[in-house]
């Protein structure tokens, strides 16, 4: 069956990820550095994996060929690339092979100046419209993977 992982620890689309999972009767693993609300739903799992990198590392084993991983997480956009799970951001962007080497790049050079000194602000704030193009993106990822995985 294919799986949903959600980097869930600041993911801000749980809910809307819970009800289109849901629509689809699709397995969901929450995970997360420490315990968080899930719905009761025979579909939906929470797994807690504490310490620094545990709750990735946890993700980019368990994810595989025709997975979706929700997360933010650029160089856990990478591990389950190198995987074949798809991946998606938590405001619609898809991560891809041919873009994650630059997505990494971008994501290491800000981490540099960063520590350098400079001041470069944090992830803009969601907003609605970020909500909707994440919803047609999760829709159309999904569909996807079950063209692509479907029994033959």
């Amino acid at each position: 069956m294919l799986t949903i992982y959600i980097d869930a620890d600041a993911c801000p689309v749980k809910d809307e990820i819970y009800r289109v999972a849901r629509r689809y009767e699709m397995r969901v693993a929450v995970v997360a550095n420490s315990p968080l609300r899930v719905p009761s739903d025979a579909l939906v799992e929470l797994v807690v994996r504490s310490g620094f990198g545990a709750a990735d590392d946890w993700i980019a084993e368990q994810a595989g060929p025709g997975d979706i991983v929700i997360t933010a997480d650029i160089p856990l956009a990478a591990r389950c690339l190198a995987k074949s799970a798809r991946v998606l951001d938590p405001k619609g962007r898809t991560f891809t092979d041919d873009d994650i080497g630059a997505a990494l790049a971008t994501r290491d050079l800000m981490d540099t100046l960063r520590q350098g000194g400079a001041v470069t602000g944090g992830p803009a704030p969601m907003t609605p419209k970020d909500r909707s193009r994440f919803l047609s993106k999760f829709d159309e990822v999904i569909n996807a993977a079950r063209r692509e995985h479907a029994p033959r």
